[in-house]
């Protein structure tokens, strides 16, 4: 037998109000191993224990073998030598992971180069042939602020894993990804396990798990609750928390309430619209309408102009042609909740300082705060750390908390639940579906996954790269088209 890549015995984290039990893994070449549960259940913090990229207040006991040499986990400078040449982590989040003065093209050629040793020109090359094999050839140019959440990560990708590393760490590598580009990288994650070395993955999306294959682990409130292949698991789990995780995938979600009453004057309309980006058409002749209580979904490819029509509607973005008209009242009621939510909180502050200062700025009730973070599952200590030290899920979380202290009319929710977990993803969007209803705001949702935009939705907005005009119907099965 091979003798193990990775090899983690009895790792446990603790402090800062966290605690994780301890876990235990092997990985020989070849193998696979996915994380799948709940957020915050202490997936990504086990991935940066083995990495030694703890956040501060938190350490880690326990021993780890990669690739035969032994670690003490509590030593996380120890695993620095390893970094991308043996062990590789591709970030949740690549906004904290790219440098955002360097060009794609170039953050890519210095994986080539600094660490796989490289010449400049050579570099370069391969860094070109990376990005174009992940659909990114025309964004070598661009800085991580000009590249969408889901173009971000996938040059994150590119990055860390250019120097081959025989162990890779991906937390959650297909968020924010199309299904077309998701599936992409999925083949390319395969690559690592297929040529000897081991994958870890850490994500939400039981589709992933289930194309990964080898094992799944499902963990909940920082415990391993069933293990085994993932073609039994994922087909007939064994534990109570298993059986609502498969039951909580989009397709199995029953059909909100449908919108009832008087629908009254839209929140917002737009007439005409079109946009073009980089001398290509996103859409044009678009024209919609959103009432109040309306949730709108809105699909589409990566890259085909989701958000830039979110960012029209909401008067930060101009269009080429056609116009939008808000109904009255303050712009404060006119809100976006972001794809990648780092890069809408300061990293430098705490989060309660951060909605603080939100409550006393536009003078808002700030015993509103610790229900909605009960309503949303959030624990009241989180608001004494900085963004970057909480999951993404939780952090995203934290973005719905602060939009809807601030009562919208008129919601662009861009992929919000994008970091949550199958559970309580249903959970969060029931409740914005309810909130919106309940005082009429209209929602554009956008999503990459149809089935939770036919399940959720009243009405679809479909976006398609290569035909410029917008097809807007209904989503329910009884619907007839409205517009072609």
């Amino acid at each position: 037998m091979n003798a193990p890549l990775l090899k983690v015995d009895d790792l446990a984290i603790h402090g800062d109000g966290v605690t994780i039990a301890p876990v235990s893994l092997t990985l020989a070449p070849g193998g696979r191993l996915t994380l799948l549960g709940e957020t915050g259940s202490g997936k990504s913090l086990i991935a940066q224990a083995i990495m030694g990229t703890l956040p501060r207040g938190l350490a880690a006991r326990g021993r780890l073998a990669i690739d035969g040499e032994a670690f003490e986990a509590a030593d996380g400078r120890s695993r620095r030598p390893l970094w991308g040449r043996t062990l590789a982590l591709l970030p949740q989040e690549p906004w904290h992971a790219l440098d955002p003065t360097m060009r794609a093209v170039h953050q890519v050629a210095e994986s080539h180069r600094h660490v796989a040793g490289l010449s400049r020109r050579r570099a370069t090359e391969a860094a070109r042939r990376d990005l174009a094999e992940l659909g990114l050839a025309e964004a070598g140019h661009k800085l991580p602020g000009e590249l969408s959440g889901g173009m971000a990560q996938r040059v994150a990708f590119a990055a860390a894993s250019a120097a081959g590393a025989t162990i890779v760490i991906a937390d959650e590598p297909t968020k924010g990804l199309d299904a077309p580009r998701r599936d992409a990288v999925v083949e390319l994650l395969a690559r690592t396990p297929e040529r000897g070395g081991a994958l870890l993955t850490i994500t939400h999306d039981i589709d992933v798990a289930r194309r990964l294959g080898g094992e799944v682990a499902i963990l909940r409130q920082g415990r391993v609750v069933e293990r085994g292949p993932a073609e039994r698991l994922l087909s007939a789990p064994q534990s109570d928390y298993g059986l609502r995780l498969l039951a909580a995938e989009p397709a199995r979600w029953p059909a909100p309430p449908p919108l009832s009453g008087d629908r009254g004057a839209p929140v917002i309309a737009a007439t005409g619209l079109a946009k073009a980006r980089g001398g290509r058409e996103l859409f044009r002749d678009l024209s919609l309408a959103i009432h109040p209580g309306e949730i709108v979904g809105v699909v589409g490819p990566s890259g085909c102009g989701k958000s830039t029509l979110g960012d029209m509607l909401l008067g930060v973005a101009h269009a080429d042609a056609g116009e939008v008209h808000h109904a009255p009242g303050s712009p404060l009621g006119r809100q976006k909740l972001y794809q990648d939510p780092p890069a809408a909180f300061s990293p430098h502050w705490t989060l309660g300082r951060l909605l603080d200062d939100l409550v006393r700025r536009h003078r808002l009730d700030r015993r509103a705060i610790a229900p909605w973070m009960a309503r949303l599952g959030l624990d009241e200590r989180l608001l004494a750390r900085r963004p970057g030290e909480i999951s993404g899920g939780e952090l995203q979380r934290f973005a719905i908390l602060r939009v809807l202290l601030l009562e919208p009319r008129f919601l662009f929710a861009d992929e919000p639940t994008s970091r949550l977990d199958p559970i309580t993803q249903r959970e969060t969007l029931a409740l914005l579906v309810e909130l919106a209803r309940e005082h009429r705001c209209g929602v554009m949702l956008v999503s990459h996954d149809p089935a939770l935009i036919e399940r959720l939705c009243d009405r679809r907005l479909s976006l398609e790269r290569d035909v410029p005009a917008a097809r807007e119907y209904l989503a329910r099965p009884e619907a007839t088209p409205s517009m072609s």
